[in-house]
């Protein structure tokens, strides 16, 4: 990779070939290595990309920093609020890239994420709070620290986002760590700081400091509130009466989906370039197109919402959109910049050198072998077959590594291999492990991996690339009854809604009906022709 210039102040078309999925997080963390404690900024062109490849990155590059910036998963111009714990990890990104590295960094994103407006730097460089055990807190300023970021009060903490007062305990889960901590007060003196499992609520370990940081992009301060108020009127006119919206900001409540009137917080919106100005990006081989149709996704969103502006129907609050100019990267913008940037776009096919009319640099990878057809042949055994292409490959001077998806899935893999006489297999965390082996041995790692690849010297194959399926596949996050709730108070009289089995309604409200003898909480659900469902909350 040392052949490729991508300096920052050098701008202009650069192409990567030859990197498949999985290779792909190899290239980047050599190439993140080679950009040091500067910086390098990848754009995917999806979260289920982006993921995939810190998953990746876990196994290749485990030396080099990952910033991962999530992009909301709201639709644009939707009324309810970004995820928490998406939002969480999004401000938790900003504020740390405000800070200078401490080893190779790479900031991963998606292009969704990219063309949407953020806090400035500004808002954020200020918007902490640090507490540190054994000092001297005002736990009054912490509560309204918390209050005003975005953390929800909660009985019990066990969600991302929320607190919980009781006498001089002060639980919270805040942006960034893996569980929920506990404040424990003498007075105004930190005694302690633990964290604890969210679930047992047990103590897990301990902390020497903590720095807070928001929990929503927007900050409901006496000065935010009214910043927003001048610029509402400004942009709207005079709010009416049944202008909720209004009202809940102006009383200092958070109203649901607030975060998409996030420019009238500010002064001005800056971008996640803006956060890392002038560092090399490497785009996905198809986020330019992924980023027309995001900017195309927008106007079209915003375009039915002023459709609907004089269509407000009794008991449904008005939704007055912001320009898309406001929220989003207008196209000529994002073109401006795109062309301005040290850039290089990755892609996992071999691109020619002869004719090109740009930098080319080729990886020498391609997509590994896939034994779909062993698999739906009755008289083949696919693990026979994926022992015979090991050896052959093993013949060729290539070094062979599995990929597997969990723990438990790499013990069964290994198991079934060695009843197949296939005996040299080696549990391995990280690439560098891997390479340490004799090429004789065969290395198997948890990386989640869709598909296998090779090189010159190395042939992965993945446990999808056998099994055409994940041996065990992620638990789904429980949900308990206060999230329902959360859910359908998140959603306003008149919003469309889709039932799974009755399709498409209308949400009238939340009504409680007897049934078995006992009340339930229900939401109302009006059909075509004037039928009703009455849908329990936990349903």
């Amino acid at each position: 990779m040392s052949t490729l210039d991508l300096q920052p102040g050098r701008p202009g078309r650069r192409l990567i070939g030859g990197a498949p999925e999985g290779h792909d997080a190899r290239v980047l963390g050599n190439l993140a290595r080679m950009a040091g404690k500067a910086g390098l900024l990848h754009v995917t062109q999806d979260d289920v990309r982006a993921a995939r490849l810190i998953d990746a990155l876990r196994f290749f590059a485990p030396d080099v920093e990952v910033v991962s910036f999530p992009a909301w998963d709201c639709l644009p111009y939707d009324r309810v609020s970004p995820n928490g714990e998406i939002v969480g990890a999004r401000i938790d990104a900003l504020t740390r890239l405000l800070v200078p590295a401490a080893k190779p960094r790479l900031v991963v994103t998606t292009i969704n994420a990219v063309l949407q407006r953020v806090p400035p730097r500004a808002s954020l460089a200020g918007a902490s709070f640090r507490a540190r055990s054994g000092d001297r807190v005002d736990v009054d300023a912490l509560q309204r620290f918390l209050a005003h970021s975005g953390y929800m009060r909660a009985q019990t903490v066990r969600e991302p986002g929320e607190y919980a007062v009781r006498g001089g305990i002060i639980d919270l889960y805040p942006a960034g760590l893996p569980n929920p901590v506990r404040l424990d007060f003498f007075g105004d003196a930190l005694e302690s700081i633990r964290s604890f499992d969210p679930e047992s609520q047990r103590t897990v370990g301990t902390l020497r400091s903590l720095d807070l940081v928001p929990m929503s992009e927007v900050q409901l301060t006496t000065e935010s509130i009214k910043r927003f108020r001048q610029a509402y009127v400004a942009t709207f006119g005079a709010p009416t009466r049944d202008d909720r919206l209004y009202e809940a900001i102006s009383e200092g409540r958070r109203y649901p989906g607030l975060e998409h009137w996030l420019p009238l917080f500010h002064d001005h919106l800056d971008t996640l370039l803006d956060y890392v100005p002038g560092i090399p990006v490497v785009f996905d081989a198809l986020a330019d197109d992924a980023a027309a149709e995001r900017l195309a996704q927008v106007k079209d969103y915003y375009d039915a919402r002023r459709e609907n502006m004089g269509q407000n129907q009794p008991g449904v609050a008005p939704y007055r959109p912001l320009s898309p100019d406001q929220l989003y990267v207008r196209p000529e913008e994002w073109s401006e910049r795109a062309n301005a940037l040290p850039l290089a776009r990755l892609t996992p096919f071999a691109v020619p050198e002869a004719g090109a009319p740009r930098i080319v640099v080729d990886c020498g990878a391609r997509q590994g072998r896939n034994f779909i057809a062993e698999r739906a042949d009755e008289n083949a055994n696919v693990f026979e077959a994926v022992i015979r292409h090991i050896r052959d490959q093993q013949a060729q001077g290539r070094r062979v590594i599995l990929g597997a998806w969990s723990d438990g899935s790499r013990e069964r893999l290994c198991h079934v291999l060695q009843d197949h006489d296939l005996r040299q297999t080696k549990p391995i965390g990280r690439f560098s492990e891997a390479m340490a082996y004799p090429r004789n041995e065969i290395p198997v790692g948890i990386w989640p991996l869709e598909h296998g690849f090779e090189t010159a010297d190395l042939t992965v194959v993945s446990e999808q690339d056998i099994l055409g399926d994940r041996l065990v596949r992620q638990k789904r996050k429980s949900r308990r009854p206060q999230d329902f709730l959360t859910e359908v108070a998140a959603l306003t009289p008149g919003d469309l809604v889709v039932h799974v089995d009755h399709g498409i309604g209308r949400f009238e409200g939340l009504k409680t009906i007897e049934a078995a003898g006992a009340p339930h909480d229900c939401l109302e659900l009006h059909y075509a022709g004037g039928d009703r469902l009455f849908l329990p909350v936990e349903n």
